[in-house]
């Protein structure tokens, strides 16, 4: 059966009414999260872990999934009527996008957002459905020594890719792998760094620890920066529609930004701001009016928009069939599907075909969903902008400890919740970033025990990790990653520094 054929099963799945409900669920609170500066997909797909523990696995990753979709949408409207980027991914919107706003064009930047997201995804999601078979395939020939290879490059693509220095990347990474150390030996079944704590011997929870290190954290680190003065909400003025030249302006950026964003969504080192910054400066290059860039080109807004929800899609590409979290919300996604006894990665499309495409499916259906909402309802969007941020976080940090009680009703584990939100603020404070943590918890028991496994086959040789053809690409591809992000930034964000000092002078 191909995959066309897998994609209208799914589709029977995804149109089933408890289906739909997950996927308005999660684009309505995606969107409402991407709208509100700082809070992420990645914090509230984190929220949620503990909540979704007892319901369906199907309807709560098709949740999550269009949360990650909805937050990518979200997050225009804070860049253009705030110039407040909740996320980095919409820092580019934010350099044209603002400035059609101020200039009373506001609508039409919103509306070749939203047109261009819905494109980029439906297209993005597409290549997902026709691309992930070929990489199944490829996957199901890996032994111990591949899957090790594909960890250390999962280790090396977090550490390089989130944050500017890839020795805090490090830092972080090794923090995570400790505490994955913690609990019972899976091979020899001795306790480790169980210190005598009864609680500790099943390890660490990868929900405490992504609830507190994201939600909680992040909580501290706002509370920290104390009282400032409120942003100015541009108001949308005049019709939210756009003319027929913005449309002839706005077409050919939104296949050039999916060209861009889905290939480097999908890569190793990737990431949705590389994609739109590269999209960015692609547009400038290409435009027939510059004089227009840094002053509110509708281009700067249309490409970099589809390049970054066109990556989101990308990134489920490497996570689906591979289980490589390439973002930070991958990285939770990750833990989501652990979290209900599912590994994703080639296995994962034999064993469970129908959760699989029908949570590809449903994509397709939160994108058309995505934009009905975004347009008629950007004034119910707007007013979000406008809730006080101590109300805010007050309510993230009730969330946060009720969903944890809820999924594990344990002092110790409230404890733990708070030393590590504590350790996330820390890390903030310092400029360390978070999802190396998490994915040093969830993927450094997998690198263990296969690599263990490996050493275990070949008797002790070291040198059977690159004997296999495909292990030595992987490590080599490991190793170029720690170069590859630091080319694509230079080239991508070159020219968007320079614009950007051209406009402060």
């Amino acid at each position: 059966m191909g995959a066309f054929e897998f994609l209208i099963q799914g589709l029977g799945t995804a149109l089933q009414p408890a289906m739909l409900l997950y996927a308005l669920i999660g684009v309505t609170l995606g969107t409402a999260v991407g709208v509100l500066p700082g809070i992420g997909p990645a914090l509230t797909v984190a929220l949620l872990l503990p909540v979704t523990y007892h319901l369906d696995p199907a309807g709560s990753l098709i949740m999550f999934c269009g949360i990650y979709y909805g937050g990518m949408y979200g997050g225009s409207t804070t860049s253009i009527l705030l110039n407040t980027p909740g996320e980095s991914s919409s820092i580019i919107t934010a350099l044209e996008g603002n400035k059609m706003a101020r200039a009373g064009r506001g609508g039409p930047a919103l509306a070749t957002a939203a047109i261009g997201s819905f494109i980029a995804g439906l297209i993005a999601t597409l290549f997902l459905a026709f691309l992930a078979p070929w990489i199944v395939k490829a996957a199901l020939a890996f032994g111990p020594r591949e899957y090790f290879a594909l960890m250390v490059l999962a280790f090396v693509t977090v550490s390089s890719a989130f944050g500017d220095s890839t020795l805090r990347g490090l830092t972080s990474l090794f923090i995570g792998l400790g505490l994955a150390c913690v609990g019972i030996d899976q091979l020899t079944g001795q306790a480790r760094m169980a210190f005598g704590v009864p609680e500790l011997l099943d390890g660490v929870e990868v929900t405490t620890l992504a609830v507190a290190m994201f939600a909680v954290g992040e909580a501290l680190a706002i509370a920290g920066l104390g009282s400032r003065a409120a942003d100015e909400v541009i108001p949308v003025k005049g019709s939210v529609w756009m003319t027929a030249k913005d449309w002839s302006r706005s077409w050919k950026p939104w296949l050039r930004g999916t060209a861009i964003g889905f290939p480097i969504g999908a890569m190793p080192a990737g990431g949705a701001e590389i994609g739109t910054f590269l999209s960015y400066a692609t547009e400038k290059r290409l435009t027939k009016h510059p004089e227009e860039f840094g002053k509110g080109a509708i281009e700067g807004v249309a490409g970099p928009e589809a390049a970054n929800n066109a990556s989101a899609a990308g990134t489920l590409v490497p996570l689906l069939t591979l289980g490589l979290p390439t973002s930070a919300t991958a990285a939770i996604m990750l833990a989501g599907f652990q979290q209900f006894g599912l590994q994703p990665g080639p296995l994962l499309f034999a064993t469970n075909p129908t959760l699989v495409w029908g949570l590809i499916a449903s994509l397709l259906i939160a994108n058309a969903m995505l934009l009905i909402l975004n347009l008629p309802l950007i004034g119910l969007w707007v007013r979000l902008l406008t809730i006080p941020r101590h109300w805010l976080y007050a309510g993230i940090l009730l969330f946060a400890t009720l969903g944890t009680i809820g999924a594990n009703p344990s002092t110790f584990e409230l404890g733990m919740l708070l030393g590590f939100g504590l350790l996330g603020y820390v890390m903030r404070l310092f400029g360390y970033p978070i999802a190396p943590v998490v994915v040093g918890l969830i993927l450094g028991p997998m690198a263990e025990q296969q690599l263990r496994r490996a050493l275990s086959i070949s008797q002790g040789d070291w040198m059977t990790l690159v004997q296999s053809p495909i292990a030595a690409i992987l490590l080599g591809i490991a190793a170029l990653a720690f170069i590859v992000p630091l080319i694509l930034r230079q080239s991508g964000k070159g020219e968007v520094l320079s614009q950007l000092a051209g406009d402060e002078d």
